[in-house]
């Protein structure tokens, strides 16, 4: 999981990228949960927690700017 730390040293552009890899890990998570092949389901928590982070960071920097 990436810490806050790490992605506020981010640019706005790296942020979106990092959004639309872990919307693909999400993805590729729910499907594996959904076929049995995923065995710590934990993880998906983790994601879904990332991609609220970076979400909030992106609404921030737009605001600001």
């Amino acid at each position: 999981m990436v810490k806050t730390k790490d992605l506020r040293a981010m640019s706005l552009d790296e942020l979106e990228a990092k959004l639309i890899e872990a919307k693909k890990e999400q993805f590729n998570l729910r499907i594996q949960q959904s076929t049995g092949q995923l065995q710590n389901t934990a993880v998906i928590r983790n994601v879904r927690r990332e991609i609220a982070k970076i979400n909030t960071l992106i609404a921030e920097r737009k605001k600001n700017s």
